[in-house]
């Protein structure tokens, strides 16, 4: 009984918000006026403001009251799942996916948080939405060149472009049990395509396929934590690692370590970044398949 008494008079509270009955800044009826206005117990009452504090709708502000938070948020009717996804996007690639949260999403769009599961049903699914939306941003070429390894060479670039962009993508996409997504799919048969010159089976194709996510999501997985590292040190990764030759010569001081010294002393452009490891890999990952092809 008291569920359904303070589901009612948050409906109550919450339409007369949208409606703009009850404006930003302005008081919303209090635990008390509530049990005179609906003939419910304090506690009923207490829990429909609590309710509405948790959607975004009000705040508490000292000697003042409960009042009604920012803007009057956008009427249900003006959701749907683009909008909800395309703003979970930009959350996750600005932040990561563990600043994620459906409270979040709802303030960015200026909506009530409830209001987000009338067109998804959780964060599972919203999570897949996700995925599905991130990768149909890949354009497929029309045909194939037939020379397998630039085919596939290009496949690997666009996901590493892909991951570049939403580095929360690799982390969030399972490997071994994926999410079913119409673009997951697109993308490995694009990827598997490629091999058809090969003569080389389904399974086999496969194989290669998986291998090739992985390791480029594998890579993909340091570009959030340098982000944030930037952000945090304010300096670059060459910069930081400047910051460590003092302590790399006390390190290898006494210890014989020729290929360290030859690489960090005496071999000035060297370079190592995330683009560069990644090429490097992607060109002996297409180099081995190539001499398994050869010898299938």
């Amino acid at each position: 009984m008291a569920e359904a008494a303070y589901t009612k008079i948050v409906a109550e509270l919450r339409r007369r918000i949208e409606a703009g009955e009850l404006r930003p800044g302005e008081r919303i009826p209090s635990a008390r006026a509530i049990t005179r206005e609906w003939g419910v117990a304090i506690a009923t009452a207490t829990k429909a403001h609590a309710v509405l504090r948790d959607e975004g709708l009000t705040v508490a502000r000292p000697g003042v009251g409960t009042v009604v938070a920012g803007p009057a948020p956008r009427r249900d009717t003006d959701l749907s799942l683009d909008r909800i996804v395309t703003a979970a996007l930009a959350v996750a690639d600005e932040h990561g996916m563990a600043e994620l949260s459906m409270r979040r999403i709802a303030a960015t769009l200026n909506v009530a948080t409830m209001s987000l599961y009338r067109h998804v049903a959780g964060r599972e699914e919203l999570e897949v939405a996700m995925i599905d939306a991130a990768l149909g941003e890949l354009r497929v070429p029309p045909r194939y060149s037939g020379r397998w390894r630039a085919d596939l060479e290009q496949c690997g670039r666009a996901m590493w472009a892909l991951f570049q962009r939403h580095p929360w993508l690799g982390e969030t996409m399972s490997l071994t049990r994926p999410q079913l997504s119409l673009n997951a799919m697109r993308l490995g048969e694009w990827i598997m395509g490629t091999l058809t010159p090969t003569g080389l089976g389904a399974s086999d194709r496969m194989m290669v396929q998986v291998l090739l996510f992985s390791f480029a999501r594998g890579i993909a997985d340091a570009i959030q934590p340098e982000t944030e590292a930037m952000r945090d040190t304010g300096m670059t990764g060459d910069e930081w690692m400047e910051t460590q030759e003092p302590a790399f010569h006390r390190l290898i001081e006494g210890r014989a370590s020729p290929t360290y010294e030859e690489l960090f002393l005496r071999t000035p452009d060297f370079e190592f970044d995330l683009d560069v490891l990644f090429e490097f890999g992607l060109a002996r990952f297409l180099d081995g398949i190539e001499v398994w092809i050869g010898r299938s």
